[in-house]
């Protein structure tokens, strides 16, 4: 659970519209050209100050599906997944931005690859 509590209100407030989509944020992507898979590994302060939260909250926004989670060395690791564009939207802010709390020393993307459809109909937080 994130420290923070009116962080976690912002982050939570922009979920509430992306319920309404109907078919579902996979389907809706479905037809936004080439999907691209990648893995991701971020280094640095990213543990104790929401970076998960924030993580999924920008993948909401920027409409890119996958997962989340901390690891036991001290980092967070995940998969996005979705249009080309979109994940490299979300690489550039894995990279450079996170939560505001964070400190990110370097982020490591593997397993990058076109993929043919989604493994995934939504962005969540992994335990």
């Amino acid at each position: 659970m994130c420290p923070f509590p009116l962080a976690a209100a912002a982050v939570a407030a922009p979920r509430a519209p992306l319920r309404l989509l109907g078919r579902g944020l996979a389907a809706a992507m479905s037809t936004a050209g080439p999907l691209k898979s990648v893995d991701y590994e971020v280094f640095g302060r990213v543990q104790g100050v929401c970076f998960r939260m924030y993580t999924e909250g920008e993948a909401k926004k920027i409409g890119v599906v996958g997962w989340v989670k901390n690891t036991s060395k001290g980092t967070v690791t995940g998969q996005v997944q979705g249009p080309e564009e979109k994940v490299n939207s979300m690489k550039s802010w894995l990279s450079k931005v996170g939560s505001p709390s964070s400190r990110i020393d370097r982020t490591d993307f593997s397993n990058e690859k076109a993929i043919s459809k989604l493994d995934y109909s939504n962005f969540s937080i992994r335990y």
